[in-house]
């Protein structure tokens, strides 16, 4: 079993920055895939960006030139580095570990509030 706790969500005005935090913990494999998903009211849940171990990235196009990811293989965290924060940006964010062509995990979530 693999446990993902986020954290760093919060309120913030619209053009400023947030950085989230998520720490794996458990039955972790050299090769996985961390990302962070968000989920705001009435939408499916999205993509926002992913990073592999070996740090190849994706990016949805809505937060490109403005989000970045990282992670630290040492302390099994991933990064969410969120600049130039819009109102639309507002959302649960999820992040997840996938590993072993199988195996998906999820944690509880982390809320960010894009208002003025």
């Amino acid at each position: 079993q693999v446990q993902l706790v986020e954290s760093g969500g919060g309120l913030v005005q619209p053009g400023g920055s947030l950085r989230l935090s998520c720490a794996a913990s458990g039955r972790i494999f050299g090769f996985n895939v961390m990302g962070w998903y968000r989920q705001a009211p009435g939408n499916q849940r999205e993509l926002v960006a992913t990073i592999t171990s070996s740090d190849s990235t994706t990016y949805a196009d809505s937060v490109k030139g403005r989000f970045t990811i990282s992670r630290d293989n040492a302390k099994n965290t991933v990064y969410l580095q969120m600049n130039s924060l819009k109102v639309e940006d507002t959302a649960v964010y999820y992040c997840n570990l996938f590993q072993l062509g199988v195996q998906l995990y999820w944690g509880q979530g982390t809320q960010v509030t894009v208002s003025s």
